[in-house]
């Protein structure tokens, strides 16, 4: 299909304007990328430090001459960061307590390790609006970036996955996630809350409240009808705005923005987010992908094509 003259032109002219550092960037990429890994490249305090916690069937497997080896030193076993923005105050947010352990799991499958890089805060402006606590929420962006760099700054990673889904831990990830450019990276979201009180009945009762036709525990109780248990709000807000931007941008394993927390398919689709940043994504027979199908490092992938891509599916789709 053609690219539309307007899009080709705008893409023409992000990609001029962004030559310079655009040019600087891949190159510090490349150079990062053609390092030794880093069980071979620190020093062996640092490695110790950095695997001391593992557990024992990841640290000791058989080597050839009979002494334990740690499979992440080896050739073959890459190490996969993973960030996580959990915690069980965000609806968005409390199905990934149990992600760590399935990503591990499906690491440890694949010959691989993975190991929890670090966690970053993650606010809800559901809940903070209307208060002092929203002027925080353009600000945590940024924390959740440094959070972000803080945690891969441990440089002992193959690749890594960005657990987040809400308003501003999303970008604050991305941002974060691309100063590590060199690696490839996939962002694992968590889907939305099941449909509850629908928004025409909720916006009724809200329209009734106001004209002081019922009280605060009427519209408590269709507000808690709305929004009812785990996942994203059940409306397209920047939330699930986020997750569509994402497979857009080809950051996500494909169709897996919009699966309901706890379906057997939303814990497979988990899987294959290892999988695919270890470049092992599935067919879409069900076999496993050639060799070949290596993740994209991420700092490549997001290029002015990929943030043109995005904002023309935002439009397109009536995002926040």
């Amino acid at each position: 299909m053609k690219l539309h003259p307007r899009l080709e032109t705008v893409t023409a002219r992000i990609r001029q304007r962004s030559a310079a550092t655009r040019s600087a960037y891949l190159q510090q990429i490349a150079a990062t990328a053609n390092r030794p890994p880093g069980t071979e490249r620190m020093g062996c305090a640092n490695v110790a430090h950095a695997l001391a916690a593992m557990p024992d069937d990841d640290k000791a497997v058989a080597m050839p001459t009979g002494k334990p080896r740690i499979p992440v030193v080896a050739q073959r076993a890459p190490n996969i960061g993973i960030v996580t923005a959990y915690n069980d105050m965000l609806s968005a947010h409390a199905p990934l307590q149990h992600y760590p352990d399935l990503l591990k799991a499906e690491a440890r499958r694949l010959g691989a390790t993975a190991q929890v890089a670090g966690g970053v805060p993650a606010m809800c402006d559901g809940v903070t609006q209307g208060t002092p606590g929203m002027e925080l929420s353009l600000a945590s962006r940024d924390v959740i970036a440094m959070a972000t760099a803080v945690a891969l700054t441990h440089d002992m990673f193959d690749g890594a996955l960005m657990l987040g889904v809400c308003d501003k831990i999303v970008p604050g990830l991305l941002i974060g996630a691309l100063h590590f450019g060199h690696l490839p990276m996939v962002f694992v979201p968590a889907g939305p809350m099941t449909s509850g009180l629908s928004n025409s009945a909720k916006s009724k009762v809200r329209e009734q409240a106001a004209q002081g036709l019922v009280g605060r525990d009427e519209l408590l109780q269709a507000e808690s009808q709305a929004y009812h248990g785990q996942g994203t709000c059940t409306f397209y807000g920047t939330a699930n705005s986020n997750q569509m931007l994402l497979e857009a941008m080809g950051l996500h394993v494909p169709g897996t923005a919009f699966v309901n927390p706890g379906e057997t398919l939303r814990a497979e689709l988990t899987r294959e987010a290892v999988r695919t940043v270890l470049g092992r994504p599935t067919a879409l027979d069900g076999a496993p992908a050639a060799p070949a199908a290596a993740c994209l490092p991420i700092g490549r992938l997001v290029d002015e094509r990929c943030i043109v891509n995005a904002m023309v599916a935002l439009l397109a789709t009536g995002g926040s």
